[in-house]
């Protein structure tokens, strides 16, 4: 069951939210690019929790992976994912919205965008996990 489509949605999703946000920046300043990892050593406690949310949701991907034999239980951690993926989205929205100096930023990254592809690949895996579960279901009243 490891070899299923879920498998290689849920790695793609796994790999945005962990490897990804080193290679695409969140946003520009005139001094510096601003990524996923300089966020760390930032005071505000809301900046602190971006990298932590990426990071959870990339390790929850992985895990879920493995959670094939319990196809329940990988569709609920799927929906946990694109919560959490929600929640970061909004949170990097709203920080972009209401970021200090303003003035000095010039463009937005396309690091903004990475919880997007992260929920579209987890929502593609929790339909593949939901047509599963039916087949079996399906299988299970025939006999």
């Amino acid at each position: 069951m490891i070899q299923r489509i879920q498998t290689i949605y849920l790695l793609l999703a796994s790999m945005v939210s962990g490897g990804l946000i080193f290679v695409f920046n969140l946003w520009n300043t005139i001094k510096e690019k601003i990524f996923v990892v300089d966020l760390f050593s930032r005071e505000v406690f809301t900046l602190k929790v971006i990298p932590f949310m990426f990071i959870m949701s990339a390790i929850l991907s992985l895990v879920t992976i493995f959670l094939f034999k319990n196809r329940k239980l990988q569709f609920v951690i799927g929906r946990i994912i694109i919560l959490i993926n929600l929640i970061l989205l909004g949170l990097l929205i709203y920080l972009s919205l209401n970021l200090s100096g303003e003035t000095s930023v010039s463009e937005k990254g396309i690091g903004m965008f990475l919880p997007i592809l992260a929920i579209l690949l987890v929502v593609l895996a929790n339909k593949a996990i939901k047509k599963d579960e039916d087949l079996i279901k399906s299988v299970d009243r025939l006999r």
